[in-house]
């Protein structure tokens, strides 16, 4: 006799489903956090201390109270506004655009970090070796450098300059041995010197202003070549982002 046939199940597995609402509510949820800027912040917290716990095996929360993950609901929320991002990315176009000249001969470099907006001269076109005063050229580019810091846009967030040099000592015979016989006083002192300039000839408010030296000891390449060292000797200065967010 012919054996029956088995009954084919049809139909999706019941486990499938609880799978398939999972994804999509992560999906919604990371959908979410990309769209802060349009979410006011009181909702924004509401949304996010309703999840205690974290997102492991299901464990939902059914409460407005503070949870695990109200910490980063509070990073999500401080984020700057998109308006506030176009400001930022307006003034590196315009520091760009200012600074022309000097970003295509490799005397400047613009950038933006975590800081803000870093605006970085290469020492070795601005300084003597082992001096901590401006060249003539040196004096030119703290001259645009005040006038562009000078728009109505930066009043309120702090400038930051910022000294830094390779690991390579003063030289014992540099008549700037003296005054300035390690790193540090070196860095400071360009540092300062630039933050008067902006201060005593742009009217730059001196509660605004911030002078450090770090020496050597924020290099951005290897000391052990040429090369690198000359990227180490530079002024960075720093358009700080503003702290408060709408």
């Amino acid at each position: 006799m012919p054996r029956p046939k088995k009954k084919e199940r049809r139909g999706t597995p019941s486990w499938l489903l609880t799978y398939g609402d999972m994804t999509t509510l992560l999906l919604t949820f990371f959908i979410l956090m990309f769209t802060t800027a349009e979410i006011e912040g009181r909702e924004l917290q509401l949304i996010l201390s309703a999840f205690r716990g974290s997102l492991g095996m299901f464990r939902g929360g059914m409460t407005l109270s503070e949870g695990v993950l109200a910490e980063l609901g509070q990073q999500v929320e401080s984020l700057p506004a998109k308006e506030r991002g176009d400001q930022l990315a307006k003034a590196i176009e315009k520091a760009v655009s200012i600074f022309q000249p000097e970003v295509k001969s490799r005397r400047v470099k613009i950038t933006e970090d975590e800081r803000g907006i870093v605006i970085s001269l290469v020492a070795d076109a601005f300084y003597e070796s082992g001096s901590p005063e401006l060249t003539e050229e040196g004096l030119r580019i703290v001259e645009k450098l005040g006038r562009f810091l000078k728009e109505p846009e930066f009043s309120e967030n702090i400038i930051r300059v910022e000294g830094h040099t390779d690991n390579t000592p003063v030289s014992v015979i540099s008549p700037f041995h003296q005054l300035y016989p390690t790193n540090w006083e070196l860095s400071a002192t360009r540092a300062v010197k630039i933050i008067r300039i902006l201060n005593e000839e742009h009217g730059i408010s001196g509660k605004n202003l911030q002078a450090i030296g770090y020496g050597e000891y924020q290099p951005v390449e290897t000391n052990d070549i040429e090369e690198g060292r000359a990227y180490n000797r530079r002024v960075e200065i720093v358009i700080m982002r503003k702290k408060e967010y709408s």
